[in-house]
């Protein structure tokens, strides 16, 4: 009969005779044969080594072979390790039923035929083989469930590529690299097995790397990795490639174990790959989504006597959607228009609809409405043509000249008026654009020489772990010392409420009177 090369089994028994029938007969069917000879013999030869089977007699000198086989079950190390029961006087049905209940694989009753022992022991070895290639690819299954998603949800490349680098590391057990081009050039992460992640430049050799999926097995000392790599001798190489006109990712782990290791390698491969192609439409289409948002913002600050203006746009990091912030800065008659607002949601909707906005308020500006006028007509323009749409806005015009201020506000965040150091809030509370809901008058007020007002969007003072209200009094901590130069004022505001990347698009407009 042929049996399973370097399969070892324990065989435990009191009796010399008996193990020395049970030892040459599995040794003849190829297996490889320990002994024990008692229950307490046994366990701590399970404990020293793993055994693929124990063949284990119920009736032992010092304990039942009943407690052997469930001290063996119950034990995590070696729960799963078959166990078949031998016995020459607990034969009848109830003996056997106890064996099984108390988690014995097999129960042989004496006289044992050797034909039928080996036929046994390899039935069960093959149940236990298949299982544990069940329970493996289920793990490995579940491992590259796990880093799909981790790579999935990166916000950056550099995120991407440690992930996905961490993740092979741990569902194959060896070193593993990641490479692609990435937004600032070719990059390689390296994990090892303790899951430390390094990440750093590469160059991929000169040979193209035809389209789809491929794996090869080459010396580390080509692919330029890092010299650790090479002492391994040969790395296997799995690229993904979706289109000719893109990069290639590459996936470096150690040699291929076997068809299991194979089959999750070309799919993880292909699942990164994926999601290095998401991730450079992502960054295209949020560089397109800034350029159109800037494109529809004032190029340039108008110059006023007797004020000083400074802005600034930050837009929201790559991994967060473009939003709806806008500003206005324009000079009618011997008026400055200065305008802030922001379109609810997050999207390149909301870019298109701040848009409309900022192109309606500059019309009806032109027409010479008050600020409370405009902000009426924007509202009804919005109910009427932009249903289901809304938006903050707070409008003021300026008197250069005497500093007369005439605000409007609808459901924005309070302008800060700085001067000499103490901070006001002016609120003008009043609903959002496009609910068609009556407002009040304009707010009337005095900027003095050398007060600074300042204008801001949510993206500027909201975090999770605080309150809006908050967020408006960290503000005004801050901006109560105003810089000589404004947009060192901005630049620094910025520096120390916002922590890039940003989640939200913030916007910023300040002006002194001077």
């Amino acid at each position: 009969m042929t049996g399973l090369p370097a399969t070892t089994i324990l065989v435990v028994d009191d009796r010399a005779p008996k193990r020395y029938l049970l030892k040459n007969w599995l040794t003849r069917a190829g297996f490889a044969v320990h002994e024990a000879v008692d229950g307490h013999d046994a366990l701590e030869k399970v404990q020293q080594r793993p055994y693929d089977m124990i063949v284990l007699d119920i009736k032992l000198p010092d304990m039942s072979g009943l407690e052997v086989c469930q001290r063996i079950k119950a034990d995590p190390a070696t729960t799963s390790t078959p166990v078949v029961h031998v016995s020459a006087h607990a034969v009848d049905a109830a003996d056997r039923t106890l064996g099984l209940v108390g988690g014995a694989d097999a129960y042989l009753v004496e006289p044992i035929d050797p034909h039928e022992l080996v036929a046994t022991v390899q039935a069960v070895l093959r149940y236990y083989q298949a299982r544990r290639k069940a329970e493996r690819l289920a793990n490995g299954l579940a491992g590259l469930a796990e880093t799909t998603l981790a790579v999935t949800m990166a916000r950056d490349f550099t995120e991407l590529l440690s992930q996905a680098a961490a993740g092979a590391a741990r569902l194959f057990g060896t070193p593993a690299a990641v490479a692609t081009e990435a937004d600032t050039g070719w990059a390689l992460a390296l994990a090892d097995t303790s899951g430390d992640v390094t990440v750093t430049g590469w160059e991929p050799p000169a040979e193209d790397v035809p389209v789809g999926s491929y794996r090869l097995t080459g010396r580390a000392a080509h692919w330029q990795l890092p010299a650790g790599w090479a002492d391994t001798g040969s790395v296997t190489v799995t690229t993904a490639r979706f289109r000719a006109a893109r990069p290639s990712l590459y996936l470096f782990t150690g040699e291929v174990a076997d068809e299991e290791h194979t089959g999750l390698l070309t799919q993880l491969t292909q699942a990164l790959g994926a999601a290095a192609e998401a991730q450079r439409a992502q960054d295209q289409d949020h560089q397109i989504a800034i350029m159109l948002q800037r494109s529809l913002l004032p190029r340039h600050l108008p110059t006023v006597d007797r004020i000083g203006l400074a802005v600034r746009y930050e837009p929201a990091s790559p991994q967060a959607e473009i939003g709806g912030d806008f500003y206005e800065l324009s000079v009618l008659d011997d008026k400055l228009l200065i305008a802030i607002g922001d379109v609810v949601g997050h999207s390149l909707h909301a870019a298109t609809v701040m848009a409309e906005i900022r192109h309606a308020l500059r019309a009806y500006a032109i027409e010479g409405h008050t600020p409370g006028r405009i902000v009426s007509l924007i509202d009804e323009l919005m109910v009427r043509l932009l249903p289901g749409e809304m938006a903050t806005l707070c409008l003021l015009t300026l008197d250069p000249r005497t500093g007369h201020a005439r605000l409007a506000n609808a459901g924005h965040l309070p302008p800060l008026l700085i001067v000499d150091g103490k901070v006001s809030e002016i609120w003008h509370r009043a609903p959002l654009l496009g609910i068609n809901h009556p407002r009040s008058e304009d707010l009337e007020f005095v900027i003095p020489e050398g007060g600074t007002l300042l204008l801001y969007t949510d993206g500027l003072i909201e975090r999770r772990d605080i309150t809006v209200r908050d967020g408006i009094a960290d503000l005004s901590r801050i901006a109560g010392t105003v810089d000589d130069d404004l947009d060192v004022y901005c630049d620094r505001l910025l520096q120390q409420l916002t922590n890039p990347p940003h989640a939200d698009d913030v916007a910023v407009v300040a002006v002194r009177r001077l």
